[in-house]
C-alpha cells in the first residue's frame, strides 16, 4: 500500500524495527498511522527518526548490526528443525562453532558444521567482515545451550533455546474434556481470612472443587506482586512484577513460625486480626489496605521469630535460586519503603546498578531480607494450594494467570527498564467496546533489547509463574506477536502496532511449560490476526471461546459444534458481569450510568436483549432450556451448551455458580466503579464465604450440570 503521509525511507527504518503503520481495525478497514506516530514510537524504541538525516544514520545501522556481532545475541529453533546461524569475523578468517549442551538435558559438547552458503563480505566500520552460515544438528535436546565461536578473529558465545515443536497436553486432557472452576481469589473469603482471600483459601477451594465436585482446575486471577506499601493497586492486571507474588495473599497462620511464637508475640499477631476478620463478611468493597497493613504487621513479628537450622537451609536455598531477580525485588520494596513513589526518589537511585543503590542494599539489609522471606513462605503456601488440588484429584489444579504487563512505577520498570520502552504504553486500537482505543498505562517489553538479553527476563518470569501451577492463562496472547504501542503523549488511538518475534516468545513459553508440565491457554480474544489462532493451535497453546462472543456472520450465537477444539470455553469473562447479570443488561445499564455508551441507551439496551433473546431461542431450539424457565435454569442451560462444544476445558465462573450479579470490572473506568473489589455474594448481594460453598445449592446444582 502506498503511504502518501510517511517517507519511503521512514517506511524502510519503521520496517527494519518490526514498526507497523498498517492495521486493520475491527470495522474491516485499513487504518495507517501518522508519521509523526511512527517517528515517537522509533524513538521509544530508542532510534532518532526525526530528520530525514538521522533517518538515513539509523537504516545505516541497522543494516549494519548484525554484521558487528560474532553470533546472534540469541538462536532459538524448534526441536527436529535445522537452523542456520550466520557467524561474522574478520573476511578471510577461519572460525570454529560448537554447542555445550544444558546440563539439564544431559550435558556434552556437539561440533556444528559449516554450510556451503556463499554470502559476499560486506565493509562495517572500516572493516571487511565475511559471513560464514553454520547449521545446527536437528537432533539438539530441549533445552538452553551455549553456542560457542572461536577464531583468530576472535570468540563468542551465545545462548540456543531448543523449543518444542508441540507442547503437549497431559494424558488426561489429551483425549478427555476436564471442567474447572474461574475465580477472583481476593473475592472468596472465609471465616479465616484478613478481608481478603488468600493461599489457604486458595487450597481449600481446590479441595472442594476437585473432591467435591469433579473438577480438574481452579481458575485464578494473576497473584502478580502490587506494591509493598499502601495505597496498593487494586488491578491484579497492573501489577509492580509478573514475576514475584503479592504477600498479601499469605495465611498468617499457615506460616510455620507462627506456630511457635510467645504468648506475648502471638497475642500481637491477633491483635492485627482483630480489625481485619469482621471484614470477611463485610459485603462492601474489599479493602485491600486495610488487609495488608493488618497482615504486614502481623508477618514482621513472624519474621522475627528465629528460624530452626533447617528452615533457615531452606529459605537461604530459596533465594539463592531465585538468583539476583529476587534481590532487586527485595530491594525495590526497602526502596519504596524508605521514599514512597519513584517519582519522589534521589537521581542516583533510579539506576538500579549504581553505587548508591548498592550502598542502599547494605544499609537496608534487614528490609530486603524481610521482602525475601515474605516471597519464600508465598511460595511455600502456592506450593500446598497445588498439591491440595493434585491430592484433591485434579488433572490440571492450579491455573495461574499471566497479566499484560507491569506498572510504569513499578518494580520491573525500574529493574528491567534496559529491555523495557520508556516512551511508551501498551493498549488497544479503538473498537467496538472501546471507541476510543485504550490505554493501559504499561510499558512494553522492547523486541530488540530482550533479545540482545536472550530472553531471560522473560525466561525467568515464567519460571516463576509455572513453579506451582498446572496451567497459565496467557491474558492477551496477542502480545506475544504484536502489541499496540501508544507514545508518550498521544492519545490510545493514535498509536501503532510493534511486531515481536513470537516464534521466540510463544517457543520459549512452551519449553518453560513443557518442564513444568503445565497446559497454556491464550486469551485470544478480540482482534486477531487469523493466522495466529492456528499457530498457537499448531504450537499447542489453547485458545480461549467467550460464548457471548462466538456469533456467526449473522449475529446468531454460535453452535455449539462449530467451536474450536483447542480452547477454554466459558459463558462469561472476568470483564463482563456475571451472566445473571448479563442476562438482565446490567452491562448496558452500568455503562449508561457511569457515562461510557457512545449511542442512545435505547438502542445499546435494544441490542443486548436480542442477543440474550437469540441465544433463549438457540437453547430452547435445542431443548436445553424450558418455557418460563428462572434465572438459575437458564444459567445452567447456557452451560450445558458450552458442554455440546469440542472444547478440551471448561471454565465455570464461581460467580455464576452462587447467583452474583456485579461485575469485577468494568472496562474504561478507574475510580468511578469499585473494580476488582466485589467480594463473593449472590443475587440478593448477600456475601457468600468460602465455607459455605459446600452447602450452597445454587453451585451444587451447577457443578452436577457439568459432572453429566
Amino acid at each position: 500500500m502506498a503511504h502518501a503521509d510517511i517517507p519511503d525511507d521512514l517506511l524502510r527504518l519503521a520496517a527494519a524495527h518490526q514498526v507497523e503503520p498498517d492495521y486493520r481495525g475491527h470495522d474491516g478497514l485499513q487504518h495507517r498511522a501518522s508519521a509523526d506516530t511512527v517517528r515517537k514510537v522509533l524513538a521509544a524504541l530508542g532510534v532518532d527518526a526525526s530528520t530525514p538525516e538521522r533517518v538515513q544514520v539509523a537504516l545505516a545501522h541497522v543494516e549494519n548490526m548484525p554484521w558487528r556481532r560474532v553470533l546472534p545475541p540469541v538462536v532459538v529453533v524448534r526441536q527436529g528443525r535445522h537452523a542456520h546461524v550466520p557467524v561474522h569475523v574478520t573476511h578471510g578468517d577461519p572460525v570454529r562453532v560448537w554447542v555445550e549442551i544444558d546440563p539439564e538435558a544431559g550435558g556434552g559438547r556437539r561440533e556444528v558444521p559449516q554450510a556451503d552458503v556463499v554470502v559476499d563480505p560486506r565493509t562495517v566500520d572500516g572493516r571487511l567482515v565475511g559471513r560464514a552460515t553454520f547449521t545446527l544438528p536437528a537432533d539438539l535436546p530441549l533445552g538452553w545451550h551455549e553456542m560457542h565461536a572461536m577464531g583468530p578473529s576472535g570468540s563468542a558465545h551465545s545462548p540456543v533455546v531448543v523449543t518444542p515443536d508441540r507442547l503437549h497436553l497431559p494424558e488426561a486432557v489429551e483425549h478427555d474434556r476436564a471442567w474447572g472452576l474461574m475465580a477472583q481469589l481476593y473475592s472468596v473469603r472465609s471465616r479465616a481470612s484478613w478481608g481478603v482471600g488468600d493461599l489457604a483459601d486458595l487450597a481449600e477451594l481446590c479441595w472442594l472443587a476437585g473432591e467435591q465436585m469433579g473438577a480438574d482446575f481452579v481458575l485464578i486471577n494473576p497473584l502478580h506482586a502490587a506494591e509493598p506499601v499502601e495505597p496498593l493497586t487494586p488491578s491484579p492486571y497492573l501489577p509492580t512484577t509478573r514475576r514475584f507474588v503479592n504477600p498479601l495473599y499469605v495465611r498468617v497462620e499457615d506460616v510455620r513460625e507462627a506456630g511457635y511464637l510467645s504468648a506475648a508475640d502471638r497475642s500481637l499477631v491477633e491483635w492485627a486480626a482483630e480489625p481485619v476478620l469482621p471484614l470477611d463478611s463485610d459485603p462492601g468493597p474489599i479493602d485491600r489496605d486495610v488487609a495488608w497493613a493488618a497482615k504486614r504487621a502481623a508477618l514482621e513479628v513472624v519474621f522475627a521469630h528465629p528460624r530452626s537450622p533447617a528452615r533457615q537451609a531452606a529459605f537461604e536455598a530459596f533465594v539463592e535460586e531465585q538468583g539476583e531477580g529476587l534481590r532487586t525485588f527485595a530491594l525495590w520494596c526497602a526502596l519504596l519503603e524508605r521514599y514512597g513513589p519513584v517519582a519522589g526518589w534521589p537521581a542516583e537511585l533510579r539506576d538500579p546498578t549504581s553505587p548508591a543503590v548498592a550502598a542502599a542494599a547494605e544499609e537496608l539489609a534487614d528490609r530486603v531480607e524481610l521482602w525475601t522471606w515474605l516471597q519464600w513462605v508465598a511460595d511455600e503456601q502456592l506450593a500446598r494450594a497445588q498439591q491440595a488440588a493434585r491430592d484433591a484429584g485434579m488433572a490440571i489444579g492450579v491455573m495461574h494467570d499471566l497479566a499484560v504487563g507491569v506498572h510504569p512505577e513499578g518494580s520491573d520498570a525500574w529493574a528491567l527498564q534496559d529491555v523495557l520502552a520508556t516512551g511508551a504504553s501498551v493498549g488497544a486500537p479503538p473498537d467496538m467496546y472501546n471507541q476510543q482505543g485504550q490505554d493501559w498505562s504499561q510499558p512494553p517489553w522492547d523486541p530488540t533489547a530482550l533479545a540482545r538479553a536472550a530472553y531471560r527476563p522473560y525466561r525467568d518470569m515464567l519460571r516463576t509463574v509455572l513453579r506451582h501451577a498446572g496451567a497459565v492463562r496467557v491474558d492477551h496472547v496477542i502480545g506475544l506477536f504484536r502489541l499496540w504501542w501508544i507514545p508518550q503523549g498521544n492519545g490510545a488511538a493514535d498509536g501503532a502496532y510493534v511486531r515481536y518475534d513470537h516464534e521466540a516468545l510463544v517457543g520459549i513459553l512452551a519449553l518453560e511449560a513443557h518442564r513444568a508440565g503445565a497446559v497454556v491457554i491464550g486469551e485470544d480474544l478480540g482482534t486477531v490476526e487469523p493466522w495466529v489462532r492456528d499457530y498457537l493451535a499448531d504450537r499447542g497453546v489453547l485458545g480461549t471461546s467467550v460464548l457471548w462472543f462466538e456469533q456467526d456472520v449473522h449475529g446468531a450465537p454460535l453452535p455449539p459444534e462449530h467451536y474450536r477444539p483447542l480452547v477454554l470455553a466459558t459463558v462469561t469473562t472476568h470483564d463482563l458481569p456475571p451472566t445473571a447479570g448479563y442476562l438482565a443488561g446490567e452491562h448496558v445499564a452500568l455503562r449508561e450510568r457511569l457515562g461510557l455508551l457512545t449511542r442512545p441507551a435505547p438502542e445499546v439496551r435494544a441490542e443486548a436483549f436480542a442477543e440474550r433473546d437469540r441465544m433463549l431461542a438457540a437453547l430452547r431450539q435445542r431443548g436445553l432450556l424450558g418455557e418460563d424457565a428462572s434465572e438459575r435454569e437458564v444459567v445452567e442451560a447456557l452451560h450445558r451448551w458450552v458442554l455440546a462444544t469440542p472444547s478440551r476445558l471448561v471454565g465455570v465462573s464461581l460467580a455464576d455458580a452462587v447467583g452474583e450479579r456485579r461485575a469485577q470490572n468494568q472496562p474504561g473506568t478507574d475510580q468511578e466503579y469499585p473494580n476488582w473489589k466485589i467480594p463473593l455474594a449472590d443475587g440478593s448481594g448477600h456475601v457468600v464465604l468460602l465455607d459455605d460453598l459446600a452447602s450452597n445449592a445454587r453451585l451444587r446444582s451447577l457443578a452436577r450440570v457439568m459432572q453429566r
